[in-house]
């Protein structure tokens, strides 16, 4: 007998141990090699675990277990043959047995008729003791369940009445459940307590005017999917007006690791997307380098991947900067949380048409919200200010500062 002895494989660096999420196939199944069996959780991604070989399965590993990289987890047996496929036919499954004579049935008897439950005087009435405590309990007669003879409400009926308290519920279901975080969320949760007490984390605001990249989404949305085959989104001009910020201010762009600071010369920008696992924050690398399309095409690729648990371990780190959009949810405002170890966050908001000032004039606008929070250990209010000011110029004028002047070439339409 062939036994394969099925061991965790290594997710990427750093990561010792990993969780079993969901077993996709029962012990005993046949499965076929490269079939999805199972998906584990790790402290950075959701990934499938394929069968190495075809054969019968046995699994060596709970559901939410946690397993160390190179445990074994479940055995196949390569000798097993694979069972014929279909139903087997019902002449198989059951055997005819022989006809017993036929025994004439007589009608069972009509069940008797119970007698009708008569309501007397008694019912729901107080005895004099009864009604005495129920007046200075003030509860009706009609709120109490009489126990004693056809149904007339007793004294001690009366002294175990109760009315539920002024506006608190009765009678609603107060069930409570309690589940294991997976190894991924609790990881996210660890690592946003410690950015918490580990980081000088400030935050500043500012307004962008969306005016300019809803004209452009407008009038080129339709001629840009044709050609490209993807959406014209905001996500697009973000990300080009951050990488362009980055370049302003480089301090932006760097982490810190105990008494030295890293700086880089290229833009890994993570994405916050959201997937059936939680948040999820893949990263565009050197983003500085794409076209609106490039960064549309990438997003796209990448948000499909969260979504089908494909992502990958390395496709979400190395990020030196990340951008988080709450507005996608409806949030107005928020102080976005850094990702380490990086130093600073861009957070954007829900977009509102409000009333603004323009050359003296008050005019409805599409306006948003961004947010900046920032490691103030090593970027100071000057760098983080000037940074989110380039962003705003960048978006309330995208055709100076992200196109060059040309909206067409810049879209390669």
């Amino acid at each position: 007998m062939s036994i394969l002895e099925m061991k965790v494989p290594s997710p990427g660096e750093s990561i010792t141990e990993v969780e079993i999420a969901t077993w996709l196939v029962q012990d005993g199944d046949y499965v076929e090699k490269d079939q999805p069996i199972a998906e584990v959780d790790s402290d950075k991604a959701t990934l499938e675990l394929p069968a190495e070989q075809s054969g019968i399965i046995t699994l060596k590993a709970e559901e939410g277990e946690v397993v160390q990289v190179g445990q074994v987890v479940c055995l196949i047996d390569m000798d097993a043959a694979k069972p014929d496929g279909g139903a087997a036919p019902a002449a198989e499954k059951t055997k005819e047995e022989p006809k017993a004579e036929e025994k004439k049935e007589e009608p069972a008897p009509a069940p008797k008729a119970e007698a009708p439950k008569t309501e007397t005087y008694a019912a729901q009435t107080p005895s004099p003791a009864a009604k005495k405590i129920l007046d200075e309990k003030g509860i009706a007669p009609s709120q109490v369940s009489g126990s004693g003879r056809d149904g007339r409400i007793t004294k001690d009926d009366a002294v175990t009445a109760s009315v539920p308290a002024m506006g608190s519920a009765s009678g609603g279901n107060r069930g409570t459940s309690t589940t294991k975080l997976s190894v991924l969320r609790r990881k996210i949760a660890a690592r946003l307590v410690s950015v918490k007490n580990e980081t000088a984390m400030l935050t500043t605001f500012n307004e962008v005017d969306m005016s300019e990249i809803f004209r452009i989404r407008k009038q080129y949305k339709e001629e840009f999917a044709a050609k490209h085959g993807i959406g014209l989104g905001f996500m697009s001009f973000f990300t080009k007006a951050v990488t362009r910020a980055l370049k302003l201010y480089p301090d932006v762009n760097a982490s810190i690791d105990g008494d030295f600071k890293t700086n880089y010369d290229f833009a890994d920008i993570s994405i916050a997307v959201s997937g059936p696992k939680g948040l999820m924050v893949p990263v565009l690398r050197n983003a500085e380098n794409m076209s609106l399309r490039g960064v549309e095409a990438n997003i796209k690729d990448l948000a499909l991947k969260v979504r089908d648990g494909k992502i990958t371990v390395d496709e979400m780190t190395g990020g030196t900067f990340t951008i988080t959009n709450g507005g996608t949810f409806g949030s107005m405002l928020s102080t976005p949380i850094i990702n380490p170890p990086q130093s600073a966050i861009l957070g954007m908001h829900n977009i509102i048409q409000r009333p603004v000032a323009v050359d003296g004039q008050v005019v409805i606008r599409p306006m948003m919200y961004v947010a900046m929070s920032y490691d103030h250990r090593i970027i100071d209010g000057k760098e983080s200010v000037g940074f989110l000011v380039a962003v705003k110029e960048a978006i309330d004028n995208p055709v100076e500062f992200l196109m060059d002047g040309d909206e067409r070439k810049a879209l390669e339409l």
